[in-house]
């Protein structure tokens, strides 16, 4: 099963690719791009390994020195069994992973090795048509496929040089290392693109490959039996239609639960949304604040290499975490100075009540409702509304809690001006073991640090 798109950057909407980006997200991402051309940094990168792989390709055709005679018919057969499989897309990450070892392996049985990139190419082509011709896929997006054929380079080559054996226990050698080569080309083309096209880590094209090489291993023992009946006929391709009509009923049932997904993963952010924009209207400087610490918190998360679902209820909790203020009278909310204890007593409250609000709509955002209400507790245990101590506050909440603080220190507001980015830093530095979390502390200071240039103050919301 091989990659058959590339995480590609949406031309018109800025999407920063890490590894905690969950699944379902990169899926949506990868479905939007489809339909889009290439960008300038996409484009180039594209064309540049088209070029080396064409290059490649024709290259090792015009000298290979291979032995194998095949009839036409049987090219035109192996040809369409791997457009074929490639028309079966799992969706996996912001790619698409095909079954095309059902036909990839036959060919490397079957095919002179000088032509198989070239039947890969043309068979990914073929499999393609109906989309462009549809408009489901931009043109441009057809080049991907020729970065996506380079791994049919690795197993031609071990090919061309072993001399193309006959597959058997004594050639078992050959066909693993042709297999280990592929894989191995595969990620090499697949994160050189992404480097040069979007600048997206390795780690994340990583764990993407494993599973696609977990299956192919799996999808290689079938691609073995069909190549070897395949031998004695070809009509015995047609023996793997049934596999892949298989294989397509359940990629469907795979996109139908992944569409489910990605309408309740946009049901909970349009809820978050709105609530958001709540508190805004209740409080413009409280909505503003909130939505600045997103993005604070977000960075933080991706330095403390939070995983997928901790990564979202970070973003979350960073924007509802002072949602429960809507019930607090305004009178103190607004109030131009420092609270008195009753006013102080029930603006503590706020995290209680914010929490009360969204494990009512509940789901993830119920699950979000507890870190919200741990927001506000201190790393030495004197922090509200339950005094936790030290790892006893989630994780998510004592990010938010360092982030919120220094969103705060940073902004002016009517009873005091905004602290210098040193001087907020300063105070973080001075309150860790404290108030805040040492690690988290730590990462916010390399995420600030690492921040281009930006205006020190932020006057209050009109």
């Amino acid at each position: 099963m091989r990659l058959a798109e590339l995480i590609l950057r949406l031309p018109r909407r800025r999407h920063r690719f890490t590894s905690q980006d969950s699944g379902d997200v990169l899926i949506g991402l990868a479905r939007e791009a489809k339909g889009d051309g290439l960008d300038g940094a996409e484009r180039g990168a594209t064309l540049a390994l088209t070029a080396v792989f064409v290059l490649s390709a024709i290259a090792l055709n015009v000298f290979s020195t291979s032995h194998r005679t095949v009839e036409p018919v049987l090219l035109v057969a192996l040809l369409a069994a791997f457009a074929v499989a490639s028309r079966v897309e799992f969706e996996i990450g912001s790619g698409t992973a095909i079954p095309t070892q059902v036909a990839f392996v036959p060919m490397l049985m079957l095919a002179p090795a000088g032509l198989i990139p070239l039947l890969v190419l043309a068979g990914l082509l073929l499999g393609s048509t109906v989309e462009v011709l549809r408009g489901d896929r931009h043109f441009e997006r057809v080049l991907v496929l020729a970065v996506s054929s380079s791994y049919s380079l690795g197993p031609a080559l071990v090919l061309e040089l072993t001399g193309e054996p006959a597959l058997s226990w004594q050639s078992s050698w050959v066909y693993a290392l042709a297999f280990v080569s592929a894989s191995v080309v595969d990620l090499a083309s697949h994160i050189l693109h992404q480097l040069l096209a979007v600048g997206v880590r390795p780690s994340l094209q990583l764990r993407l490959m494993g599973e696609v090489v977990l299956v192919d291993a799996a999808l290689a023992p079938v691609g073995i039996l069909v190549g070897a009946t395949a031998q004695k006929s070809t009509v015995a391709l047609l023996a793997a239609m049934p596999f892949l009509g298989l294989l397509e009923w359940f990629a469907r049932e795979r996109r139908r639960r992944v569409d489910q997904a990605l309408q309740l993963s946009q049901a909970y952010r349009g809820t978050a949304l709105l609530l958001g924009d709540v508190v805004e209207a209740d409080d413009a400087y409280t909505g503003s604040h909130s939505r600045e610490v997103v993005g604070l918190v977000l960075d933080v998360a991706d330095v403390m290499a939070l995983d997928e679902g901790a990564r979202q209820r970070a973003e979350f909790a960073a924007l509802l975490h002072d949602v429960g203020k809507i019930r607090v009278p305004s009178a103190i909310v607004n109030k131009p100075g420092p609270l008195d204890d009753d006013e102080w007593a029930v603006m503590q409250r706020h995290t209680i009540e914010g929490e009360a609000l969204l494990t009512r709509v509940g789901g993830l955002l119920g699950e979000v409702g507890v870190i919200v209400r741990s927001c506000h507790e201190r790393w030495d245990g004197k922090g509200y509304p339950d005094g936790l101590l030290a790892d006893d506050i989630p994780l998510v909440a004592r990010i938010v809690a360092a982030c919120d603080a220094y969103n705060a220190m940073t902004t002016d507001r009517p009873y005091r001006r905004a602290l210098s980015e040193e001087q907020a830093l300063g105070e973080l530095r001075a309150n860790a073991g404290t108030q805040f979390d040492p690690q988290v502390v730590r990462a916010l200071i390399e995420v600030v640090s690492r921040t281009p240039a930006a205006p020190l103050l932020r006057r209050e919301a009109a």
